[in-house]
């Protein structure tokens, strides 16, 4: 009998956050609290961000509530997104980055990792770069990893992938 084996990783389809971005600003213009409003989203791909222009606070709020609705949708975890402090922008109004968490530090890969060797003992955990790869000699221990990794989900988005036997 064989290893097992599969990666714990954290992915965003960046098409799909462009399709949320597209589909909330489509919102923002036919919504009528935004009539004349110059609140805009931009989809920075390069720079895996998201630029969030907004009136004043309401409207900057309304914004990242239709932008959070709209990646939930999407199947992107809201942990993907880290809303950076909002500064003063052109004639009065807010900027505000959103930055598209790609990829497991340092510092969660190692709690992860810890999580999994606590829990799991028949389990071996390996940071490898920004992903987990976890191997065992049963599957059914990696599917205890899983259930228990989606029972209580780290700060983190994660994803399971690379399913090898």
């Amino acid at each position: 009998m064989g290893a097992y084996s599969f990666d714990i990783v954290s992915e965003i389809d960046l098409q799909e956050a462009d399709n949320a971005v597209n589909q909330a600003l489509k919102e923002i213009r036919t919504r009528y609290d935004f009539k004349g409003s110059k609140s805009s989203l931009e989809l920075l791909r390069d720079d895996k961000k998201i630029c969030i222009i907004a009136d004043d606070d309401l409207k900057l709020r309304n914004v990242q509530d239709i932008l959070k609705t709209r990646m939930a949708a999407r199947g992107i975890s809201l942990k993907a997104l880290k809303f950076e402090t909002p500064e003063k922008a052109f004639e009065g109004t807010l900027k505000q980055e959103v930055l598209l968490i790609v990829g497991l530090t340092q510092e969660a890969a190692k709690a992860i990792t810890k999580r999994i060797k606590d829990g799991h003992r028949d389990a071996q955990p390996a940071i490898q770069g920004d992903k987990i790869r976890v191997s065992s000699k049963s599957k059914d221990a990696l599917q205890a990893v899983i259930a228990g990794l989606r029972a209580e989900p780290p700060e983190s988005a994660i994803q399971f992938t690379n399913f090898k036997s």
